[in-house]
């Protein structure tokens, strides 16, 4: 069944008001869109057993779901099938360094996806969700790789969280005592870039000879992740 696009501009919750820096947060759909799709990990927070739980994961975006794996959140679902969980992602683009400690933060993109995930039990939809994510870490990939059989689709937990609701915080510039007393300290101020690089493909050890790495993991080799 085809789905509706999702509205250009993110809708104002409870849960995604920017109550703090508000200056830093985005209602611009395209702004989620282009973080998620510049990485590829996410972080979730999920209550089970009366304990929460923050779990790290790879993640694939389509625009109007995200697919996670979630064993961990699968199993919450099955007790409590109603409750919310909170999917962060998180790119930090540098150190921002001031005259002042009380000055000094950070140049980031951040998401919070707030939402009642669902277990993907449709096999089309659950070999799309895991196209979707395969492709996000390593474009090409799925096409080069054996697809998952029928017996690992279903022992793999696929989850799907739609983008419906979601709040988008955005940091960049320069450090913010430059006009303030401090500037006449005469100490260094600015901002330390951090970026992140693909390195050359480490093969298996068990590798046969004469097998080489792909022309798209190949090409991947000194590009900036995102």
């Amino acid at each position: 069944m085809t789905q509706s696009p999702l509205p250009p501009e993110l809708p104002t919750t409870e849960r995604t008001r920017h109550r703090r820096l508000r200056d830093q947060g985005s209602n611009d759909r395209q702004a989620l869109d282009s973080l998620l799709s510049s990485g590829f990990m996410c972080h979730f927070g999920v209550v089970l057993d009366g304990q929460t739980m923050v779990v790290p994961t790879v993640y694939g975006a389509d625009g109007l779901h995200l697919y996670f794996h979630g064993s961990v959140a699968s199993r919450s679902l099955i007790a409590a099938p109603d409750a919310s969980v909170c999917v962060t992602v998180t790119q930090v683009d540098g150190l921002v360094l001031a005259r002042s400690v009380f000055e000094h933060g950070v140049n980031y993109r951040s998401a919070m996806i707030y939402g009642v995930p669902r277990v993907v039990v449709d096999p089309e939809e659950k070999l799309a969700g895991l196209r979707c994510l395969t492709e996000q870490a390593t474009p090409g990939q799925w096409d080069y790789a054996r697809r998952p059989n029928k017996k690992e689709l279903a022992a793999t937990t696929l989850l799907a969280l739609s983008l419906a609701e979601a709040s988008v915080k955005i940091r960049t510039g320069d450090p913010d005592d430059g006009d303030g007393p401090d500037a006449a300290l005469g100490l260094w101020a600015g901002t330390l870039p951090l970026v992140t690089t693909f390195g050359e493909p480490q093969p298996d050890s068990t590798l046969n000879a004469g097998i080489s790495a792909p022309p798209h993991i190949l090409g991947r080799t000194g590009t900036r992740l995102g």
